[in-house]
């Protein structure tokens, strides 16, 4: 109730015409107070009438009366000011600034209830009721409050547009279809919305229908998507096991091998140990022996010297000296050999089922062919950043920028030995394979650049990319394109550009190229099969200087 009170005492103190509190109240004649600005905007309006009226209780006053303001009134909503308290709300029945006003009502607006097309007013509950009481006002079409009804009025005729030209699509009056639309296929506005209902019925049919069958596949999705992940999570942890497996079996191969030269590297060292103390004393006797033929030798007595040495010149052969006898081995190198050998064909192995497992895994595709991206923004969805394998470059190129750039310089690089390597023409694969969809991008630099994409195989380091059929290259060089695989060269137009995209669908068979800018424009296209993991890959012409340089995405 004390609530209320200060709602009822907020509105004795609030402007009528505003509806907030007063700001620097007046009084007029008739004992009603206003804003000073409202009822001064108030009674400009009513200048041209001579009469000035209060919005109230519409008392006249003639000449417009002087204003002054109400200094008791307005300490007194300072006051209220004060208190931090706020103008009551508005009554839930006028309208407000969103609303629908009722065309009726005077001073404070009532929310309109209902609008009339035929009376082409809106009415608040009170003065709707003539419609509902009145025989002739039962047959006007009522419908939910709107602000738009004088859009029903002919803005030529100043008519009710009650038909509908089918001829030029829009509502018109009675004298607009004998007039500039006469001859024109016209009917009633009522029989048009019939016809037009039917067909947003049947729209929004379809759209449900839709919607319907959008939520079906959406949950087939969700299911699917489930079932992927459990089905990779479950590859996951067996390859986990399976490798682990492996690494365990090599370890386990790697102690044996440690255990075994270990072993036999105690065995023989503990034979030599054993001849070698049995050597020992045999030396000791001989070096006592070697002592008295070196006495004898000295001996200036020839008598002496001859008596002496028959006993001291003879000595017995050692039993063990034909034991000693060390095999021209290389000792344990040959077993590092032998380990390499191993470690080589497990490469090798490795390598080539290495490829069937990620073809295998590309191989997992369970939505059909998604349509190939058309915008930029599409193509970043898949985008792959590339780094170069040094040990596939040619000695002449200098890698750089994490191994995303390449130059040909003069010095040849000091690049260790690798089958991979290219060595008669300057190109450089990438490190990552390629299988799925991706996206890259390559900025030209100086000189000549072909942009490829090639299997890594070693038969073919000696051979241009695009001149056999395991290779394609887009080459962009003095504002032309050029196409070549399989030693075919084929000429492309189309806007010159320092960047081209390159966009790969693996198990689709789709490798495009684009010219990038502003715009994408599409450059070459191939469908075909590929068989293995691709690699992107730069050649650079025989040009000091030439550079390009794969594109790092944010």
């Amino acid at each position: 109730m004390a609530q209320k009170g200060v709602q009822l005492d907020l509105e004795t103190f609030s402007c009528s015409i505003c509806l907030d509190l007063l700001k620097d109240p007046v009084a007029v004649p008739c004992g009603h107070s206003y804003c000073m600005n409202c009822i001064k905007s108030f009674w400009d309006e009513e200048d041209e009438k001579k009469i000035h009226s209060c919005p109230q209780c519409r008392q006249t006053f003639t000449p417009r009366p002087v204003l002054v303001k109400n200094t008791m009134l307005a300490a007194l909503v300072e006051e209220l000011k004060k208190t931090g308290l706020q103008a009551a709300p508005a009554d839930p029945g006028y309208a407000g600034p969103e609303d629908v006003a009722c065309d009726v009502c005077t001073v404070r607006k009532l929310k309109a209830l209902k609008s009339c097309l035929v009376c082409l007013a809106s009415y608040c509950e009170t003065h709707l009721q003539p419609h509902y009481d009145a025989a002739p006002l039962k047959k006007h079409k009522l419908v939910d409050p709107s602000e738009k009804l004088q859009e029903n009025i002919c803005s030529r005729h100043d008519e009710l547009m009650k038909m509908f030209c089918r001829t030029d699509q829009q509502c018109i009056c009675y004298l607009c279809s004998v007039d500039e639309h006469k001859g024109h296929d016209t009917v009633s506005a009522a029989a048009e919305r019939t016809e037009r209902q039917r067909e947003l019925d049947l729209s929004r049919q379809q759209i449900q229908q839709r919607i319907q069958d959008r939520e079906r596949d959406v949950k087939v999705l969700q299911q699917e998507a489930e079932i992927i992940n459990r089905s990779a999570d479950k590859a996951v942890e067996n390859s986990e096991k399976i490798f682990t497996e492996l690494i365990h079996l090599i370890e386990k191969r790697s102690s044996g091998v440690k255990q075994q030269i270990r072993s036999q590297q105690k065995t023989e060292v503990s034979q030599v140990k054993e001849l070698q103390e049995k050597l020992e004393p045999e030396i000791n006797e001989l070096k006592r022996k070697d002592a008295e033929l070196k006495q004898l030798s000295h001996t200036e007595d020839h008598n002496q010297f001859l008596r002496n040495y028959p006993s001291l010149s003879g000595f017995s052969q050692s039993t063990d000296s034909s034991s000693i006898n060390i095999r021209p081995l290389r000792y344990f190198e040959d077993v590092t050999a032998a380990v390499s050998e191993v470690r080589d064909k497990l490469q090798d192995i490795l390598t080539e089922k290495w490829t069937n497992i990620l073809m295998t895994v590309s191989g997992v595709d369970v939505l059909l062919q998604q349509p190939e991206p058309k915008t930029r923004a599409e193509f970043l969805k898949y985008s792959q950043e590339i780094t170069l394998d040094p040990n596939t470059a040619h000695t002449r190129l200098l890698l750089s920028e994490g191994n995303r750039k390449a130059t040909l310089v003069k010095q040849h690089q000091s690049y260790p030995s690798h089958p991979d390597r290219f060595t008669k023409w300057c190109q450089v694969l990438s490190r990552e394979s390629l299988i799925g969809r991706c996206y890259w991008e390559v900025e030209k630099g100086a000189g000549g650049v072909s942009v490829m994409v090639a299997y890594k195989d070693n038969n073919s380091v000696n051979e241009k990319c695009g001149d056999n059929d395991r290779s394609w290259a887009l080459e962009f060089y003095k504002n032309r394109y050029e196409f070549r695989h399989n030693n075919i060269k084929t000429s492309i137009s189309g806007p010159q550009s320092s960047r081209v995209g390159v966009y790969l669908d693996h198990s689709a068979g789709i490798l495009s190229f684009y010219s990038v800018s502003e715009t994408m424009t599409l450059l070459h296209r191939v469908q075909t099969t590929f068989t293995q993991p691709l690699y992107a890959g730069l050649w650079l012409y025989w040009h000091v200087g030439a550079n390009a340089e794969f594109c790092k995405f944010q």
